[in-house]
């Protein structure tokens, strides 16, 4: 078993700490709330095996693994780099693994950083929300070294149910961008088909029934369609988050030269969604767009 440190306990961060600590992973924690951090000592650290900390530097200190799960670039760099950054206390032949969805820039200027201080980097974004969190099915796409990467792939193997190392530093975020773009393309399509089939007066309950056995299934309409029909949309994936996802996605596609027409329409879909208030409501609710448009 090894000695790790987790530092961001939010709606991913916090069971998949969790799943450290039940395979008897020494887990030492950090969160920015300490209530949180707390709260967690409580519920999976009955057994010594879990202990909060008031900063990254001391919650890496003698953790042979540093897993970062926190909002974006800025934070993931205040939690490794900053005064009190986890990199401070970390000891050559360590790594650190950021499965934070950032930039792939700072993929790659946190490799060169950990690198020039003896540590291992893995840029490891994850797929599969808070509901594949907890339940330890998480898709976590990597970048970096593979001699680096295979140090860390049996702890991550605790809460993935896929774990692949795409390419060198950087690749990770790539993969995790192309998986938005495909989650944009099926939210969107979801939401203008759910919206043209009420326009069109037809009985949703049974356009739903036809549609999802067929070849216009997706993971979206079969999870989220019959609440998308329902207008209910307090859970899951926040349209802020999207937005700040897609934003990496058009900051990347811009630097690549890469065309994402779909990309821009659906970030566009969410910037409306946001003005209308809906920022803490699940992507899907773009569906509220075309509902509005209908009314008016």
């Amino acid at each position: 078993m090894a000695t790790c440190a987790f530092i961001g306990l939010g709606n991913m961060g916090y069971p998949m700490a969790g799943h450290l600590a039940a395979a008897g992973h020494v887990v030492r924690v950090y969160n920015r709330t300490p209530a949180v951090a707390e709260r967690w000592v409580a519920e999976h650290g009955a057994t010594g095996n879990g202990t909060a900390h008031p900063t990254p530097r001391e919650a890496a200190e003698g953790a042979e693994a540093v897993f970062v799960c926190v909002g974006a670039d800025a934070d993931v760099r205040n939690v490794v780099t900053g005064d009190d950054g986890a990199l401070a206390a970390m000891a050559d032949g360590t790594v650190l693994v950021d499965h934070t969805t950032a930039s792939a820039a700072l993929a790659r200027e946190l490799h060169e950083t950990c690198a020039a201080n003896g540590v291992g980097f893995i840029d490891a974004p994850i797929s599969g929300g808070q509901a594949g969190a907890e339940a330890g099915q998480l898709s976590v796409m990597c970048g970096g070294d593979p001699e680096v990467f295979a140090k860390v792939e049996p702890i991550i193997d605790h809460y993935a149910k896929a774990i692949v190392l795409v390419g060198p530093a950087g690749s990770g975020q790539q993969t995790k961008m192309v998986n938005q773009i495909l989650c944009a393309g099926a939210i969107q399509g979801a939401a203008e088909a759910l919206a043209f089939g009420e326009q069109a007066g037809l009985d949703m309950d049974l356009v739903f029934q036809a549609v999802t056995q067929g070849a216009a299934n997706s993971w979206y309409l079969s999870n989220r369609g019959e609440t998308m029909l329902a207008d209910e949309f307090d859970f899951g994936f926040a349209v802020d988050w999207m937005a700040k996802d897609l934003g990496l996605v058009r900051a990347e596609a811009e630097a690549l030269g890469a065309a994402t027409p779909l990309t821009e329409l659906t970030a566009g879909f969410l910037a409306e969604s946001q003005a209308d208030g809906d920022n803490r409501m699940d992507a899907t609710a773009i569906i509220r767009r075309y509902r509005r448009r209908h009314a008016g």
